[in-house]
């Protein structure tokens, strides 16, 4: 296989048996979160992979990103849920999409969407509420009016009431005492939109930590982000579901050079070498997505051999210690799967002190990404 100067590398097969196990081990439908550019996975092929996996749901963030997977072939049930004043609604309800309110003012935004595209059908709403993440949705003290506007809607055909539902703000912790509260607050605004005569097609509250840690949790539809992509959402508490990590990062060794000892590399000198040293020069940086905090923390694989980074990480480049044997042109890799041995998503994330969602959804820049739809490895 012929290797470019910088690649992003999606296993598209990994997506879609990722869907299928999460829809196994669920036993309800699934929701595949594409946001953010399919989670840096690509959002339409990633979207395509997921389908084929199962998943009778896509969600988005914002209206734009489901126009793009309309633009992209994708027919099936997709909703949006983070809209902004004057956002264009019509193109929304124009395109079958599902559109999520948090407040009657949003509300009255879709409903004049749809009076004035009438051709395009009653449009299809979802309420979002807010049950203990203090972000979007609802806030509780608004449930009973915003209930008893939507269902006057909807008796009079201006709306279809598709879903109701919210999202939790610790589960990725199963113990954390905000999970059994979110999930009362939950059944509360349930109880309350069916006293109103709501009668929702899905109630949805699991995201992926919840779909595999809290079956309580998952009424008609989980949605899952990360998980679908074959990484952790909870480290240290999930089960092996023999999920496959989709994306991996590959560079080549621009260089390499020695330095001597005392002699500091990159920027600021915040690593000395010891000894003399060879050093290989990678030619990525931040402006391509990889952290620059992960200087002189993370590891990248050369050839069969971990090596660390040294020194900063800089906009274009960066350098990694490297073997005698080692040279330009040698293959990097950044992060993948694991089962070369290279560093993963989830150690990145742990050398920066932050997720594996951003790892992958920050990577980019002038990476090429390169789509694998043969046999997984």
């Amino acid at each position: 296989m012929s290797w470019g100067r910088a690649e992003i590398v999606i296993e598209l097969p990994a997506i879609r048996h990722n869907v299928r196990v999460l829809r196994d081990h669920t036993g309800v439908d699934v929701m595949t979160v594409v946001k953010a550019d399919g989670y840096g996975h690509g959002i339409v092929p990633a979207g395509r992979a997921a389908r084929e996996g199962g998943a009778t749901w896509l969600g988005v963030a914002t209206i734009d990103e489901a126009l793009v997977l309309r633009e992209g072939g994708d027919t099936g049930r997709v909703l949006c849920w983070l809209g902004v004043p004057g956002e264009d609604y019509a193109a929304a309800i124009a395109a079958d999409v599902d559109v999520t309110v948090y407040s009657e003012a949003e509300l009255s935004e879709v409903v004049a969407a749809a009076a004035a595209a009438a051709a395009a059908g009653t449009a299809r709403v979802q309420i979002k509420v807010d049950t203990g993440l203090s972000r979007g949705g609802a806030a509780r003290q608004d449930w009973h009016d915003l209930f008893a506007v939507a269902a006057d809607l909807e008796r009079e055909g201006r709306i279809r009431i598709t879903g109701i539902w919210s999202h939790f703000a610790c589960s990725d912790e199963p113990d954390h005492p905000a999970n059994d509260a979110q999930q009362a607050a939950f059944e509360d605004a349930l109880a309350l939109a069916a006293s109103a005569g709501l009668e929702p097609e899905v109630r949805h509250l699991a995201n992926s930590a919840a779909a595999i840690l809290r079956p309580s949790s998952h009424y008609d539809l989980v949605r899952c982000g990360i998980a679908s992509y074959g990484l952790d959402p909870a480290p240290g508490h999930t089960p092996d579901l023999g999920l496959l990590p989709a994306m991996t990062v590959l560079a080549r060794l621009a260089l390499t050079k020695e330095v001597a000892a005392g002699d500091g590399v990159s920027y600021g000198h915040t690593w000395h070498a010891d000894r003399p040293t060879r050093v290989g020069l990678v030619p990525v940086g931040y402006g391509d997505g990889v952290p620059r905090h992960a200087g002189n923390r993370a590891e990248v694989l050369v050839g069969e051999t971990r090596r660390p980074v040294r020194g900063r990480v800089c906009m274009d480049q960066f350098l990694a210690e490297v073997g005698p044997g080692d040279d330009a042109g040698d293959l990097v890799m950044l992060f993948g799967s694991g089962q070369l041995g290279e560093p993963t998503a989830q150690d990145w994330a742990e050398w920066c002190d932050t997720i594996s969602y951003e790892i992958v959804t920050r990577i980019g820049g002038r990476f090429v990404r390169r789509y694998n739809d043969e046999a997984t490895r």
